[in-house]
């Protein structure tokens, strides 16, 4: 899982219109694509890879390096 940020809707567009078309030149077959519309967040499936793509607010809303992080405890377990 790849996850970045760009700084406004036309940013986040632009971001994911590049790896989308380098994905295809590459023979990474058709990645699928969702939130074009909108520029929000972008999330591409191009098969063993996911890529995400915020503005800056949404990425911090949502929060998806803490959701998929893995946190060691501080104490063993009794």
């Amino acid at each position: 899982m790849i996850i970045a940020s760009g700084r406004s809707h036309r940013h986040v567009g632009a971001i994911a219109d590049h790896v989308l078309r380098s994905l295809k030149e590459s023979g990474h077959g058709r990645p699928r694509a969702e939130g074009l519309a909108t520029a929000d967040w972008v999330l591409i499936d191009a098969g063993d890879v996911v890529v995400h793509i915020f503005r800056p607010e949404v990425r911090s809303f949502y929060n998806l390096e803490r959701m998929w992080s893995v946190d060691s405890p501080d104490t063993p377990e009794g």
